[in-house]
C-alpha cells in the first residue's frame, strides 16, 4: 500500500465517531466495523508484495517433499492407519501458520518507527480492536499458505478430506492459530521494542514450539517432561484438530470442539493482553 493510500485509510479511521452506543448491539457492530477496517488496511499490504507468500512457503514445502518422503519410506514413526506423509501434512500446515504469525509483531516496530502507531493510538478505535484486526490480517496470510500446502499434499498423494464442513473447520483452525501466534508475537514486540531483540526471541521460540507438539510425531513417543509441555502448547491443539479434519481416516486425540475452544479462549486472552500492552510500543 502506498503511503498516501495508507494515510487516507488511517485518516478515515481517525474520523470514525467515538461510539456511544444506545444498546449493546450497536456497540458490537461499531467494534466489528473498526476491527475490519484495521484488518483491511493490513491485508492490502499483500497487493504490493505477494512474493512474500511464495517465499514463506519454501520451508514447509521442503519439509513435505524431503522429510516427509524419507520418513514415509523408513516407517520409523508409528502413525496408526495413516501413512507418515498423511500424518505429517496437517502438522506442516500448522508449522507454516506458526512461522508466518510468530514474526508478525516486527511490523508493529516498523509502524512505530514510521509514526503509524501514533496515528492508530490517536483514533477512537479500541486497542483490542487494533490487535484483533491485525490478528485477522495474519489469518488471511495464513490461508494463502493453506492453499499451497493443500496443493502440495494433493500432488504427493495425501488422502485429503474434501467434505465442506471439514474444510470450514480447517479454515477456522488456521485463522485461530494464526490469531493466537500473531498476537503473541505482537505482545513480545510491545515488550522488547527493538527489531534485534524481537528477531532473536522469535527465532528462539519457533522451533521449540514446533518440536514440542504433535506436528511430526505422536505425543506418546515423547519423554514425560516433553509430553507435559506438549499438552500446554496451543500448537498441539491446532495440529490435532487439523489432522482430524484434513485427512481421510484420521482421528483426533481430543474432541475437535475442545481443540477449537482452547484456541478461541487462548486467542481471546492474548488479544485482551495485547490491547493493554499495545500503547507501550511507543513508550
Amino acid at each position: 500500500m502506498r503511503p498516501q493510500e495508507r494515510g487516507a485509510r488511517l485518516a478515515g479511521l481517525a474520523e470514525l465517531p467515538v461510539a456511544r452506543p444506545t444498546n449493546p448491539l450497536a456497540g458490537v457492530a461499531s467494534y466489528i466495523n473498526k476491527t475490519m477496517v484495521i484488518a483491511e488496511v493490513e491485508a492490502r499490504k499483500l497487493r504490493h508484495d505477494p512474493t512474500e507468500l511464495l517465499t514463506r512457503a519454501v520451508q514447509p514445502a521442503l519439509w513435505l517433499l524431503v522429510f516427509g518422503q524419507v520418513f514415509t519410506r523408513t516407517r520409523a514413526i508409528p502413525t496408526g492407519n495413516l501413512s507418515y506423509l498423511d500424518f505429517m501434512a496437517p502438522g506442516i500446515l500448522a508449522q507454516s501458520v506458526l512461522f508466518i504469525a510468530i514474526f508478525y509483531g516486527i511490523a508493529i516496530i516498523w509502524e512505530r518507527d514510521l509514526g503509524i502507531v501514533h496515528k492508530f493510538l490517536a483514533s477512537p478505535t479500541p486497542r483490542s480492536a487494533l490487535v484483533l484486526g491485525k490478528a485477522l490480517s495474519a489469518g488471511i496470510r495464513a490461508l494463502s499458505q493453506a492453499l499451497i500446502i493443500y496443493a502440495l499434499a494433493l500432488l504427493m498423494g495425501v488422502k485429503l478430506n474434501w467434505n465442506p464442513l471439514n474444510l470450514i473447520g480447517v479454515i477456522l483452525l488456521v485463522l485461530l492459530g494464526s490469531a493466537f501466534f500473531s498476537t503473541f508475537s505482537l505482545i513480545i514486540a510491545c515488550l522488547v521494542k527493538t527489531r534485534e531483540r524481537f528477531m532473536g526471541i522469535g527465532q528462539v521460540l519457533t522451533m521449540p514450539l514446533f518440536f514440542a507438539s504433535n506436528a511430526i510425531y505422536p505425543i506418546s513417543l515423547m519423554p514425560t517432561w516433553l509430553q507435559v509441555i506438549a499438552h500446554i502448547n496451543p500448537l498441539t491443539y491446532e495440529v490435532d484438530g487439523l489432522r482430524a479434519l484434513m485427512v481421510m481416516g484420521a482421528t483426533s486425540t481430543y474432541p475437535v470442539g475442545l481443540d477449537i475452544a482452547i484456541l478461541v479462549v487462548a486467542a481471546a486472552i492474548l488479544v485482551f493482553i495485547g490491547g493493554k500492552l499495545y500503547p507501550n510500543v511507543v513508550v
